[in-house]
């Protein structure tokens, strides 16, 4: 029995008689997860096999649609009828923490209980409450600033991982048309520009929000972002660009830099026929991963230490769940079948948990061998270097999201999806306004969410 549970005993003599005589664990527990589609369930379902196997105990596999879970979590809570784990996004952990959903210190205890050293801290910190963490790191993926590695050693350049290093590059390998040395996102309406915006902004360090709600965004450093956006854009192809445009252009190698998510990195490698590089007269080649390296963590002047843009998903055990039978369950997928939870796909889900104590890279190896693709089969590690490895799951040390730690994720994202800083960028990169007029008027714009 859990120190967890053990304490839920101790609320009187009488009360913990009764309850000691059903604290046998549960034959069956339920797990909610959103990665519904037909093979994804099969690995969970052959997951929840193994650990029935191992302790007698049978999962219910229950998938439920992404964009449906906060409604579903909600009226289960209202009804005592939440199942016994969910599998969700990084932007329920504070909420459902906070509403009583999720019960957090079950949750801290199996994040000690496997060693919390064993964990990327970023993921950890991102989910942090009250002293406790909300919910289990389960995986997760950080934005990338992805790089001909071929060129910039050709031309002595450093990795592009700081604003100067980018436009250092940019100064020696821009060549329009044959070589754009960016493809920045410039289509105000695409969330991608959101996401490459918000990237660019916690890697100098500046946010719209603090502990207290809207913050004013500082000048300064607000300036040395939109500086170096414009200084990308116009290294750019002109017109309405997003991830379509610096893809093809990447992939046809007229590009020397992107910004993209990780599910890039096995179509560079010729693994996906719906989206081949044609850097050569083969489809299937890998031979532009070959020539590519990424960037993570990324650095601006007033930020040194850097950031990266960091999604991760959560186990979290719910206040409803029979608590010892939902801690084995998570415990076992983040251990023994840690490497059947990643392998759901291994191209968007980095290991949040690195090894054990015993073997600290333990998972991290196992993972970067892990078939990824779609018409064809590769592992990462038999695509990339080591150091392309490492960089890779790196990102997720560092991990960051406006709002996150303020615990104002939910205003941050009203600021992201109301596309007002889109538009304001894209009125500075197109010269028709000044930086400190760029400022204001995105600051202006900010003071009307709410």
């Amino acid at each position: 029995m859990s120190r967890h549970y053990t304490a839920k005993l101790m609320l009187g003599t009488s009360l913990a008689l009764a309850l000691s005589a059903m604290s046998v664990q549960a034959d069956s527990i339920r797990f909610w997860t959103t990665e519904e589609q037909p093979e994804r369930l099969a690995k969970q379902q052959e997951m929840a096999d193994l650990f029935k196997a191992e302790t007698g105990t049978s999962v219910e596999v229950i998938p439920v649609t992404e964009s449906d879970l906060g409604t579903r979590a909600t009226a289960a809570y209202a009804a005592g009828d939440l199942p016994d784990v969910i599998y969700h996004t990084l932007q329920y952990a504070l909420p459902w923490a906070e509403a009583g959903i999720l019960d957090t210190e079950a949750a801290s205890e199996v994040i000690a209980d496997l060693g919390t050293d064993t964990f990327a801290p970023g993921a950890i910190a991102m989910a942090a409450f009250k002293g406790e963490t909300a919910s289990v790191p389960v995986d997760g993926w950080t934005q990338m600033v992805v790089y001909r590695k071929d060129l910039f050693e050709q031309h002595g350049l450093d990795a592009p991982n700081s604003f100067a290093n980018v436009q250092a590059a940019l100064a020696k390998l821009h060549n329009p048309p044959e070589l754009y040395g960016f493809v920045a996102a410039t289509k105000v309406d695409e969330n991608f520009m959101s996401q490459v915006l918000e990237h660019v902004f916690l890697a100098n360090g500046v946010s719209p929000v603090d502990e207290n709600g809207l913050n004013a965004l500082d000048e300064a450093s607000t300036i040395e972002v939109l500086d170096f956006y414009k200084a990308i854009a116009k290294a750019s192809p002109p017109g309405e660009l997003y991830w379509k445009q610096s893809r093809e252009l990447y992939f046809s190698g007229q590009a020397a830099m992107i910004i993209w998510s990780p599910f890039i990195l096995d179509e560079l490698a010729g693994l996906r026929d719906s989206a081949p590089p044609t850097i050569n007269d083969d489809p299937t080649s890998p031979a532009l991963a070959g020539k590519t390296g990424i960037v993570t963590n990324f650095s601006g002047p007033s930020n040194p230490d850097g950031a990266a843009w960091g999604d991760v998903r959560y186990f979290g055990i719910t206040s409803d769940a029979d608590t010892d039978a939902a801690m084995d369950f998570v415990k076992f997928a983040m251990d023994d079948g840690y490497t059947q939870t990643l392998s759901i796909a291994p191209e968007g889900k980095f290991p949040v948990r690195r090894g054990t104590a015993d073997n600290p890279t333990a998972f991290t190896e196992a993972w970067s061998k892990l078939p990824v693709g779609v018409d064809r089969k590769a592992p990462l590690g038999g695509l990339y270097e080591q150091f392309m490895i490492d960089e890779i799951v790196g990102g997720l040390d560092v991990a960051k999201r406006w709002g996150v730690a303020e615990g104002q994720l939910s205003l941050a994202s009203k600021i992201i999806n109301s596309q007002a800083i889109n538009r304001v960028v894209r009125q500075y990169i197109d010269d028709e306004i000044d930086a400190k007029a760029a400022v204001a008027a995105m600051n202006d714009e900010l003071s009307k969410i709410n």
